[in-house]
C-alpha cells in the first residue's frame, strides 16, 4: 500500500469513528442529561425511560457501536487489500 492509499483508508477509518463515536454522545449525553425529562415520561421495564438510557442504553449503544466498528472496519481492510493473518505471518 503506497502512501496515498495509507492516507485514504486513515481518513475512512477516522471519519468512522467520528460518525461513531458522535451517535455515542448524542445518546450518552443528550438521552441520558439533555432530554432525561421528557424521556422520563416513558416506562420501560418498570423504569423511566431516561433512567434506563442513563444507566443501561448508553452502555448497550456503545457495545453495538463497537460491534458496527469492526464489521465495518472489515469491510475497509478488505477494499484496500489488507489482511490482519497475513501480516501476522510475515512479521512472526
Amino acid at each position: 500500500m503506497d502512501a496515498t492509499q495509507r492516507q485514504a483508508y486513515w481518513r475512512r477509518n477516522l471519519r468512522l469513528m467520528a460518525v461513531l463515536l458522535s451517535i455515542w454522545a448524542l445518546v450518552s449525553f443528550g438521552a441520558g442529561i439533555l432530554f432525561v425529562e421528557p424521556l422520563n415520561d416513558i416506562v420501560v421495564g418498570g423504569f423511566p425511560l431516561g433512567f434506563w438510557f442513563s444507566q443501561q442504553g448508553s452502555i448497550l449503544v456503545f457495545v453495538a457501536l463497537i460491534a458496527i466498528y469492526v464489521w465495518r472496519m472489515d469491510k475497509l481492510d478488505a477494499e484496500f487489500g489488507i489482511d490482519e493473518y497475513e501480516q501476522e505471518v510475515h512479521h512472526s
